[in-house]
C-alpha cells in the first residue's frame, strides 16, 4: 500500500486562475441558463450536483482522458440513461436500483469509451432523486443533462484555448 511515487508539484498560478474562470463561467452560465427558461420545473432542475464534479475535470484538468468531450458528453448522457430506464422499468428498491445505476453505468462507460467519473453521480442522481426528476424520464436526459453538458463544454473550448500556453489547448481529441 505504499505509493510508488512522489505527490507533482502545485500547478502554476496562470493555470489555477484559467482553471477558476472556466469553472466560474460554466457553471454560471448553466445557472444562468436555468433563470432564462421560466418554466419552473426546468428552472429548478438545471444545476446538476454532477456538473461540478464535471467542472473540475474540464476546466482543471482539460488534458486527462476524462475530461475529453467524448467522455464529458457520452459518460453523463449514457447514464442518465442507464438511471432512467433502470427507475422506470425496474420496481425494485432504490437502494438497489442506486447501487446498479452506478455499476452498469461504469459497465456501459467502458464499453463506450466514455468514462467520465461524474457520470456515475448522473446515474445515482438520476435513481435517488425526488419525483419532479423521475416524472421527467427521458426529458431528464435531453434537458438539464444534455444541454447542460454542451453548454459547459462550449466554455471549456473557450476558455481552455484562450490560454497562451499550448500545454491548455483542449481538447486532446473529440472521439
Amino acid at each position: 500500500m505504499k505509493g510508488s511515487s512522489i505527490s507533482p508539484p502545485r500547478m502554476p498560478l496562470n493555470q489555477i486562475a484559467w482553471s477558476w474562470l472556466g469553472a466560474f463561467l460554466g457553471i454560471y452560465s448553466v445557472s444562468i441558463l436555468s433563470q432564462l427558461i421560466h418554466i419552473e420545473l426546468l428552472s429548478k432542475l438545471f444545476l446538476v450536483g454532477s456538473f461540478g464534479a464535471s467542472a473540475a475535470l474540464i476546466y482543471g484538468a482539460p488534458h486527462a482522458e476524462f475530461s475529453q468531450p467524448r467522455n464529458l458528453v457520452g459518460g453523463h448522457i449514457v447514464s442518465a440513461l442507464v438511471g432512467v430506464t433502470l427507475y422506470k422499468y425496474l420496481p425494485l428498491d432504490t437502494t438497489l436500483l442506486a447501487a446498479l445505476a452506478v455499476s452498469i453505468s461504469i459497465v456501459l462507460m467502458h464499453l463506450t469509451r466514455t468514462m467520465h467519473p461524474p457520470g456515475g453521480a448522473t446515474a445515482l442522481i438520476t435513481v435517488i432523486s425526488g419525483v419532479e426528476i423521475h416524472h421527467m424520464g427521458y426529458l431528464f436526459v435531453l434537458t438539464p443533462i444534455s444541454i447542460g453538458v454542451f453548454l459547459m463544454l462550449i466554455i471549456a473550448l473557450l476558455i481552455n484555448n484562450l490560454s497562451n500556453n499550448p500545454k491548455r489547448h483542449y481538447p486532446k481529441y473529440w472521439f
